[in-house]
Parts: structure tokens; C-alpha cells; sequence
């Protein structure tokens, strides 16, 4: 559990529990065209993938806690690989998914990862900014990988030295 920032509520990065699924869930579809499902949430869980929350606590209850985002990280030998990581819509453009982002890399440190991979859209400029905003470099690009709403789009693939 990583306690972040100076905030006004207090806000954490847990390991994700299955009856947090219903809230990551319904932030995949609030975020993506093309949203994983339920089952994929699970069977990352149940594969023993890093799978994270970043929640609001809203009582002393955990299942009270309020999640704002997630993330998913495969961890294999010398590498990781960022498999998907969201926030809510209402917490976007707030540092969050950058905290996301440096708490998987530290993740990625402490299990000798060499460097980490992970995808993006190349229409998601935001997210792309990001990643090389936090030392990610394009090294390649995956043609016609995404789903689109007019057939498929590119993903850029990224990797960050550690």
C-alpha cells in the first residue's frame, strides 16, 4: 500500500481485490471505446499479474474505498509490461495517472525488471505525452492493433530503461 500526496482526502495504491471489479469495470467503459472485460480484470488477478487500485478511502471499511483509477503489470524475467492502466474520468489531468505510473516503475525496480513495455493508442496523445514525459521512448509501433470505430488503429510501442 503507497499512501499519496497532500490532499484534501486521503488516497492510496492497494493491491486490486475481486469486489473492486464492479468500480474498475465501470471505469473501463467510461474511458474506452473498446473496454476489457470483467473477465479479463479477473483472470489477471487470478494469473497473479500485479494488479493495483488507486482508491479515496471513504470509511474505515476497505470495500468502502472509492476507486479512481487502476493499473495491471506483468512481470517477467528482466521485464515488465504495462498492460493496461486507467483513471475515472473525474480524476484525469490531476497527476494521478502519473503517480500510477512511477508507482509501477518502482514496482517494476524492486522485481529486477531491466525496462518496461507498454502500448498506447496513437490517437491517445494525453496518455503517449505522459509516458515520455516520464522517460518512455517510442521504439516502435504495432500497425492495425487497436479496435476503432472505423476499422483498427496503430499502437505505439513504448519502453523505459531502468
Amino acid at each position: 500500500m503507497t499512501q499519496i500526496g497532500a490532499r484534501p482526502f486521503q488516497i492510496r495504491i492497494r493491491e486490486m481485490r475481486l469486489s473492486d471489479l464492479e468500480q474498475v469495470i465501470c471505469i473501463e467503459h467510461e474511458i474506452f471505446l473498446f473496454p476489457w472485460s470483467i473477465g479479463n480484470f479477473s483472470d489477471s488477478i487470478k494469473t497473479g499479474h500485479h494488479c493495483q487500485v488507486m482508491v479515496q478511502q471513504q470509511g474505515a471499511e476497505p470495500d468502502t474505498d472509492l476507486v479512481m483509477g487502476y493499473s495491471i503489470l506483468m512481470i517477467g524475467p528482466g521485464e515488465a509490461h504495462v498492460l493496461t492502466l486507467g483513471m475515472g474520468y473525474a480524476w484525469q489531468n490531476q497527476g494521478l495517472g502519473g503517480e500510477m505510473l512511477r508507482y509501477l516503475i518502482e514496482l517494476s525496480r524492486k522485481h529486477q525488471a531491466e525496462f518496461i513495455l507498454l502500448d498506447v493508442r496513437e490517437s491517445n496523445t494525453g496518455a503517449a505525452n505522459l509516458y515520455r514525459r516520464l522517460g518512455f521512448q517510442q521504439i516502435a509501433v504495432r500497425k492495425d492493433y487497436y479496435p476503432a470505430m472505423c476499422g483498427r488503429e496503430d499502437a505505439l510501442i513504448m519502453r523505459l530503461e531502468l
